[in-house]
């Protein structure tokens, strides 16, 4: 373990080093299959914000890279971008700020020439443009005459009752006062509900189209007034619109949430609504070809992350199931264990070129590993497809004429891109990746690390899940320190790629271990399903039992053991510092959830509060005080008084996913009984992302540690 004399110098002289490790965003590959463009990020720390780039890489026939842009381009502005499928064009939407605000542009690119440039707000017919994860979209008609995106709807101003008007507004200057209005009078503050945590001024988006050769715009009427869609494309044909809506009466917070009622639709450009998916299910990534579409679909309700189904609907309006809900695992074609569907999303362009097959990427476990499925039958042919030489996780990023770009990465090595031709099927084992962009140099601290994937069961156990996996990494050393880090969710999972956290507790001398207790997506929906009504409880168990194998194996200092955590993680942190007030040395947690009685009024997801302590979330009838005081007593805040380890808290002041009154309970708690504590507060929400922020609690989180390893 490094002896530091100046412990925060070293700290941030290790993050400056790290930050300067650029991140990749996304690629594209053309549909000649010998231009892969790709997006990276870059951490700023001048400009305190993230800032994004373009680079291009020319390839030969062989997918050979023989050329490649001598710096890349700054495209930090640009929200969204979307190429023609002739490659003609290109459309995107702009960002610009100035001391009266900012502006949105939609701008049109032939080549270098600009042919068309609109200031979108000076059009009066939308809010601003959705450029986020959930509902964004930027697409062409496949002719090429339009494209669509999606916007806020605009809403009428309103006035308040009384309100003094200027004369020359008033026909009789008798009347003053008293002045006709064309807003709304009365709903000034009306309250609307919009989709919550980093959504938040989203109420009700609209599907807006630009015919470009007239630079008119519309928007598409049709759609009922008690939904709220996106993720939209055009058919086939251009005559409709294929997307998602969302059933919006009730909007509880939906990023990071696959479980809120929806239904993927189509609208005529004349107005015809239709949906195309069942009642009670949960929609998300419809993908359009040759009047086949294709989406992921899963109940409704429950779990907030949980395994999907993968369906398809050809143009007769046949739904076939391709990939069912997974409950524990099968195996692919090419004999591998899968677990089920678990993606944010497919990729944009994901079906081969003859379109009867579908690539997409899936967590497996410690790992995101990625398949080709056959779209011609129920349960269909599904091949995993071999990675890179390179261990670890890989994600498809996009695929044109069969030639695929992807993304490989571990925690030992930074995002790099990888292209191939997808073989024909049968044969797809016979996949060889080429090597597109140059593999990142790290300090040489972290390219050394031992990471190695554990898989955890208990012994004796009577539980119908009775395995979990987790991710040991650790510089070279003995006896080294050891930082127990859950993910949050509960239900999401820690993969082995890439991450600045994990590198830096390495450089500092610390090793980690990443969790991935049972509850954790990517290993069957039964562990999806086992950890609700158990948080607090077998969770825990999953954290200190993994804690005590892992030192038993790899040798840590049981004395010097450290809990990180955010959200969930956050929770689990906080209850093991409670249950366990003798074993770990300090806490670092993040946004944690502390007393879930109190988050159910408070959150945007109060159904988390109500599935995870094991009941269904409902707003009718009485409150009950029976899953109040269930919901109480799986809370960290029921051990608060036996805390012994110094804690730490960063908290956003904008969270609307675990308010930062959660952590302000705490920390008034652990003060009043004598426990050396120190809150972060932070004007960001609850990924605590903003550049300046992750900065902040990066640095004095890991001072924290290093403070307290001989306290």
């Amino acid at each position: 373990m490094l002896k530091m004399t100046k412990p925060v110098e070293h700290i941030i002289s290790t993050y400056k080093q790290l930050s300067k490790i650029p991140a990749v965003v996304g690629a594209r590959i053309n549909k000649h299959g010998n231009k892969v463009t790709s997006r990276w990020s870059a951490r700023n720390l001048d400009r305190g914000k993230t800032t994004k780039s373009q680079y291009e890489y020319t390839l030969d026939k062989d997918l050979n890279v023989v050329a490649q842009s001598d710096f890349g381009v700054d495209v930090t502005n640009v929200l969204l971008s979307s190429v023609s499928p002739s490659e003609k064009y290109q459309a995107i939407i702009r960002e610009e700020r100035d001391k009266d605000g900012k502006k949105q542009f939609l701008e049109v690119w032939e080549g270098p020439r600009m042919l068309s440039s609109v200031d979108l707000a000076a059009l009066e017919l939308h809010g601003e443009v959705y450029a986020d994860s959930e509902f964004s979209s930027l697409e062409w008609i496949p002719d090429e005459s339009a494209v669509l995106y999606v916007a806020e709807k605009k809403v009428a101003k309103s006035e308040p009752y009384i309100k003094r008007k200027a004369i020359k507004e008033v026909p009789n200057p008798s009347l003053l006062g008293c002045g006709e209005s064309n807003g709304k009078k009365g709903e000034e503050y009306l309250y609307r509900q919009d989709w919550g945590e980093q959504l938040v001024g989203k109420v009700s988006g609209v599907m807006a189209v630009c015919y470009l050769q007239t630079e008119t715009f519309a928007v598409l009427d049709g759609v009922p007034d008690d939904l709220c869609v996106g993720q939209v494309s055009f058919s086939s044909d251009g005559g409709s619109v294929v997307g998602v809506a969302w059933e919006a009466a009730r909007k509880l917070g939906l990023i990071f949430c696959t479980n809120r009622p929806s239904y993927v639709f189509e609208l005529t450009l004349d107005g015809k609504f239709k949906k195309l998916s069942a009642k009670g299910l949960s929609v998300h990534s419809p993908r359009v070809t040759h009047g086949r579409v294709t989406w992921l679909q899963r109940t409704s309700g429950g779990a907030h992350n949980a395994c999907h189904s993968l369906v398809t609907r050809d143009s007769t309006g046949n739904v076939t199931t391709l990939i069912d809900i997974v409950q524990t695992s099968v195996k692919t074609a090419n004999g591998r264990d899968f677990f089920g569907v678990y993606t944010a999303g497919l990729p944009q362009n994901c079906y081969t070129k003859a379109g009867d097959r579908l690539v997409f990427s899936s967590s497996q476990q410690n790992e995101t590993k990625s398949y080709v499925v056959d779209l011609d039958k129920e349960n269909a042919r599904l091949v995993e497809l071999n990675k890179t030489d390179m261990p670890g996780s890989f994600t498809i990023l996009d695929m044109n004429n069969d030639v695929i770009v992807g993304l490989a990465s571990n925690m030992t090595h930074p995002g790099q891109i990888f292209v191939a031709t997808l073989p024909p099927k049968g044969l797809e084992d016979s996949i060889v990746w080429r090597p597109v962009s140059a593999p990142a140099e790290l300090p040489r601290e972290v390219a050394d690390c031992t990471v190695e994937c554990l898989q955890m069961e208990h012994p004796d156990c009577s539980d119908a899940v009775k395995s979990f996996s987790a991710i040991y990494m650790a510089p070279k050393g003995d006896n080294l320190p050891l930082i127990l880090w859950p993910h949050g969710g509960p239900h999401g999972n820690f993969t082995n790629t890439y991450s600045v956290e994990a590198a830096l507790f390495a450089m500092l001398g610390f090793a980690s271990l990443s969790i991935n207790y049972r509850g954790s997506t990517g290993t069957g929906q039964a562990s999806v399903d086992f950890l609700l009504s158990r948080v607090g409880s077998a969770d825990v168990t999953d954290c200190k039992y993994a804690t005590d194998q892992t030192v038993k194996k790899f040798n840590n200092d049981p004395k010097r053991l450290f809990l990180y955590g955010g959200s969930h993680g956050g929770f689990l942190v906080a209850h093991l510092s409670g249950q366990y007030p003798d074993v770990y040395r300090a806490v670092v947690a993040r946004n944690p959830v502390i007393d879930v009685a109190s988050m159910f009024s408070t959150s945007d997801i109060p159904d988390w509060c109500a599935e995870e302590a094991g009941f269904p979330f409902t707003e009718k009838g009485p409150v009950s005080e029976e899953h109040l005081l269930a919901m109480r007593r799986c809370s960290p805040i029921v051990h608060v008084h036996k805390v012994k380890a110094p804690t730490a808290l960063m908290l956003g002041s904008v969270d609307k996913r675990v308010p930062f009154y959660q952590g302000l309970e705490y920390y008034r708690r652990l003060k009043a009984n004598g426990v050396e504590t120190r809150l972060y507060m932070y004007e960001d929400n609850h990924s605590l992302r903003t550049l300046p922020v992750e900065v902040d609690n990066l640095i004095n989180g890991a001072h924290w540690f290093v403070t307290h390893l001989d306290s």
